[in-house]
Parts: structure tokens; C-alpha cells; sequence
């Protein structure tokens, strides 16, 4: 089955159950048909005078309508599992309180389970998948016709612009989410015993290379995920770990003395021009976001490095709160 065919149904069927965003696979295939052979003809004299990055300037499909329509759609969907992927961790890590306020208030009775929450997941993880083979196998295709590489521009571009679903902080979430599924034996709602919990990815592992811990998924044949766990302010593996904006991530502490703020004021309160030690991206610390499932799974994964660490960071946070309550009081009383 060729995967136009297979990714609209894939997307019929999904829409059947609820309404979410996807790439209109099709429709670009129909605008990148407007390329006629005379295209090719002014591709060839624009490779010759500028180079293959290069596209016809008289190219309909470059006239702002493939590249905005595909970024528009990028947005929607990354939008889409970015929101649906924080609700579900949110509940998974949630008291059995809310847990039970939420599943009460829930109108679809298969979330109303442990079981529930893996087929979310599942789902969730087959929505980026498909999605993210989409986007490649189009942006070839327009590469293939303009005989250019406005299409791996355009990649590089929108990656840059935190819109490439295979980035997101909440699929490294996911990943963790996966690997302390299988961890975990209990069902915790009915008391039932798992010989098997069912599984979000194949061939999901934390693995560690000379002691570095890397997160590693093949999602598929074509599309693997590494996620390096090393902090590159610390050099050590990343303690109560934070995703930036730009998708590094780093200790929470250590992002914290990057961005020149106190623990207590937290990383909301960086200023905007502060940047990543990494790419030197500024604004990245005001979204960031907190890996809780990653500290879970590195928790289990290190038990001796992370009770450490954490009586280390518990001392230096003890030390940063003192000092900050120290300064706020001298600048009330004038002293």
C-alpha cells in the first residue's frame, strides 16, 4: 500500500473517534503537480548561476503556498500531541484523588482505566510517528521535483523554530512514560498483577555507554530517536531534568545558573535575552518544561548516583533559599 493511501486512512480512522489536525498529505502531492516542465528548465539555470539550494523563482509551488501550508499544518499537529501528551502524563502522575475526579468528569469510558492511559499513549506515539514520516517523505518529494534542497532548508528551519514533532519534550516524556510502564507490574487502580504491560514503542531502552545514559526508540524501520542524558553544564547525568524551548536538556539547578536566576524565583523569571549554553538560542527558559516521567525513570535506573545527588542539591537549594529570604528581608527593613 503506498503511504498516501495508508496515512489517509490512518487519519480517517482516527478522525472517527475524535477531531485532530494532520498533514494534508494529498493536497501538498496536488500543488507540488503544478510544476511544470518549464520549472525544471529554470531550475537548471538557477542551479548553474546560484547552486542547488536554489529554487525557480517563478515556481508556483514556491509562491507562498507549499511551504506556509505545511508549516501551518506542522504547528496544528505538534500543537495537537503537545497538549494531549501533557494532559495525559499530567493524569498518570496525578493522585488517585484527581484520578478519580478526572475519569468521573471523562465521557470516554476507556479512559477510565490504568490500561486506558497505555492505549493513550500508544496512540499518541503512532500520531507523531506517521506524522513525522509524512512531513519527510513529502518534503523528498518536493526536493525530487525542484531538483533543490529547499526541502532539508525548510526542515533545518522549522527544527529551529521547535515545530519538528520528533523534538518535542513530551515524546521524550512518552519514552520514559513507556519504560516505567514496563518496570511497573502493578496495576494500581485494581490491585491486578501485569505479566506483560502492554507497550507504547519497540525497542524503547535507557541504555548507558561508558556511563553516559542515552534514551534510545526506533519508532521504525526509518526513524530513530537518541536522547543524550548528559548534562553539558554538570557533565553528569541530568538531575531533576528540564527540557528548554530549543529541546536540550539540562539539571533543573544547572538551568537555573545558566539562566543567571535563583532556585526559588525559578526559571519563569529569566530574562529573555539569556541563552542556551548549547545552540546560544535566547527566550528558551520561561517554557521549559519538566521531565517528571525521565526523573522517575532515572530515579530507578541510578539509585545510588541519585541519592547523592539529591542530598548534595538538597544542601546547595537549602543554601540559595537562605540567602535569597537573607536578601529580601535586609531590602524590607533597609538594613
Amino acid at each position: 500500500m503506498k503511504f498516501c493511501k495508508k496515512y489517509e486512512e490512518y487519519m480517517q480512522g482516527q478522525k472517527e473517534k475524535k477531531i485532530l489536525p494532520g498533514v494534508g498529505f494529498k493536497k501538498l502531492k496536488k500543488i507540488l503537480k503544478r510544476c511544470r516542465r518549464r520549472d525544471h528548465r529554470i531550475a537548471s539555470i538557477n542551479h548553474h548561476q546560484h547552486g542547488n539550494n536554489i529554487c525557480p523563482r517563478e515556481c508556483t509551488v514556491c509562491d507562498g503556498t507549499f511551504f506556509p501550508e505545511l508549516q501551518k499544518e506542522m504547528e496544528d499537529v505538534v500543537g495537537w500531541f503537545n497538549e494531549n501528551a501533557q494532559k495525559l502524563l499530567e493524569l498518570h502522575l496525578a493522585s488517585r484523588f484527581k484520578k478519580c475526579l478526572t475519569w468521573f468528569k471523562g465521557n470516554n469510558n476507556r479512559k477510565r482505566s490504568h490500561l486506558g492511559l497505555i492505549q493513550q499513549g500508544k496512540d499518541l506515539v503512532s500520531y507523531a510517528l506517521i506524522n513525522s514520516v509524512a512531513i519527510r517523505k513529502i518534503l523528498k518529494k518536493y526536493d525530487k521535483i525542484h531538483e533543490s534542497r529547499q526541502g532539508q532548508a525548510f526542515k533545518t528551519q522549522v527544527q529551529k523554530m521547535h515545530i519538528e514533532i520528533l523534538q518535542s519534550p513530551w515524546l521524550c516524556e512518552l519514552m520514559a512514560f513507556h519504560i516505567n510502564l514496563k518496570e511497573s507490574q502493578k496495576d494500581y487502580y485494581s490491585g491486578a498483577v501485569l505479566a506483560s504491560p502492554p507497550a507504547l514503542f519497540d525497542g524503547c531502552s535507557l541504555m548507558f555507554d561508558d556511563g553516559k545514559p542515552l534514551l534510545s526508540c526506533e519508532l521504525s524501520d526509518s526513524v530513530k530517536v537518541d536522547i543524550d542524558l548528559t548534562c553539558s553544564i554538570c557533565l553528569d547525568t541530568v538531575f531533576d531534568p528540564i527540557s528548554l524551548t530549543c529541546g536540550h536538556i539540562y539539571c533543573y539547578m544547572c538551568a537555573c545558573s545558566a539562566a543567571s536566576v535563583n532556585v526559588v524565583d525559578g526559571l519563569k523569571t529569566a530574562d529573555p535575552s539569556e541563552k542556551c549554553p548549547l545552540c546560544r538560542e535566547v527566550c528558551v527558559y520561561k517554557g521549559a518544561v519538566h521531565l517528571d516521567e525521565l526523573s522517575i525513570l532515572l530515579k530507578r535506573s541510578c539509585r545510588e548516583y541519585w541519592e547523592e545527588r539529591r542530598k548534595t542539591e538538597r544542601a546547595e537549594r537549602l543554601q540559595q533559599a537562605k540567602e535569597y529570604w537573607d536578601y529580601q528581608c535586609r531590602s524590607f527593613t533597609g538594613i
